[in-house]
């Protein structure tokens, strides 16, 4: 079972992977959000599903 200290540390981890691209790149980083800002709806769902299942995946791997 996850506790509170589990889960603010991965909280923790997500801000520190997010920010390593803006943080070492600047520029593309703009670039990637500018074409972000050029997809539409279903293109931006597809792109967070795929996150949300890769992610459930990772966790049922790292707890079974």
């Amino acid at each position: 079972m996850m506790d509170a200290d589990t889960l603010w540390l991965a909280v923790a981890l997500v801000l520190v992977f997010e920010g390593l691209f803006p943080f070492a790149s600047p520029a593309g980083w703009r670039r990637m959000f500018a074409q972000l800002l050029q997809m539409n709806d279903g293109q931006i769902r597809f792109f967070g599903l795929f996150s949300i299942l890769t992610g459930l995946v990772l966790i049922w791997f790292l707890t079974s």
